[in-house]
């Protein structure tokens, strides 16, 4: 009867955001909208970068990445979550809970990194523009795409492991919409002090990392902004960067309050509300802040609807 190789649990029942009766409809309605928006917004840039000659620039080929990993990462989530809002026994088996898990850390370990590249990009941008285009080559920018995936994936495969190895046998049922890591580390009946390490470890890198990245280049970025005697070129080069700024704002602080403290000080229903930011809120704003505060963009988009206006 067991599931997997050290597991006596076959299936587990996911809590769900809430369990007040009067909060299921409004919260899937709520939801549901927020998951149409995202998979068409994302959808949308990923289809304008690709059709406009004009953005075909390494920014918006990172951005379209971007979108890439922000629309997989809502469709791996928001679909389970949709479903305890209205059955009224949300159940996943436990090969389906250890995939979602392994694809949800996939697209969250590379939206880390792929924010940290992007920060990157501006610095290059605006620090040394007149290099820009020979240092972010074709090339370095498919490396660095690549390396971002890479990074998810050995993420991803690191914490699974270790999950398969945990052994189940406590109550099934998951406090959280998803399959986790802390919600399933605390079902365990067996040690979980490898697990809490790679946690730890990982996380550690997998956002600190990244954000020392970030931050690193907007101090470069900000100290040669200064140095423009103009105040429509600061002004300029300040709005190149505050989408990022916005998104890796909501990003990392909502993941580190997550994933920066050890399971048994962390509360589960405070997790699930911060996680609701990374998961659920970031994959719908990307596209939303980065369309609505960039012309190129606006321009991309007349022009696409002029054209088939025209046909």
């Amino acid at each position: 009867m067991a599931a997997g190789n050290h597991s006596a649990v076959t299936e587990f029942i996911l809590a769900g955001l809430t369990e007040h009766p009067g909060l299921q409809l409004p919260l899937f309605l709520l939801f549901l909208g927020i998951f149409v928006v995202t998979v068409v917004g994302n959808l949308v840039m990923i289809t304008l970068i690709g059709l406009s000659s004009h953005l075909h620039t390494p920014m918006y080929y990172f951005l379209s990445s971007l979108s890439f990993i922000d629309l997989c990462q809502s469709t791996v989530i928001t679909p389970k979550m949709l479903v305890s809002f209205v059955a009224e026994k949300n159940t996943i088996s436990y090969p389906a809970c250890m995939t979602q898990l392994f694809f949800f850390l996939i697209f969250v370990i590379s939206e880390s990194h792929m924010l940290a590249v992007m920060a990157y990009d501006r610095y290059v941008a605006i620090c040394n523009p007149l290099l820009y285009n020979v240092t972010m080559s074709y090339q370095l920018c498919s490396c660095m795409v690549v390396g971002v995936y890479i990074m998810g994936l050995t993420g991803a495969t690191a914490h699974t492991g270790c999950m398969l190895r945990v052994l189940f046998c406590k109550a099934d049922v998951i406090n959280h919409y998803l399959c986790d890591l802390f919600p399933l580390l605390e079902l365990s009946c067996s040690s979980i002090y490898i697990n809490e390490v790679v946690v730890l470890c990982f996380s550690a890198f997998n956002i600190l990392t990244p954000l020392l990245t970030i931050l690193s280049s907007y101090i470069f970025i900000i100290f040669n902004i200064l140095q423009i005697h103009s105040k429509e070129g600061r002004s300029k080069a300040f709005s190149t960067c505050s989408s990022h700024i916005s998104a890796v704002a909501i990003f990392y602080g909502s993941a580190a309050f997550m994933y920066l403290q050890p399971s048994s000080v962390s509360s589960m229903d405070h997790g699930k509300v911060s996680s609701v930011f990374y998961t659920i809120i970031v994959p719908m704003l990307n596209p939303l802040i980065y369309s609505l505060r960039n012309k190129d963009v606006k321009i991309a988009f007349n022009k696409i609807l002029e054209k088939r206006s025209f046909l």
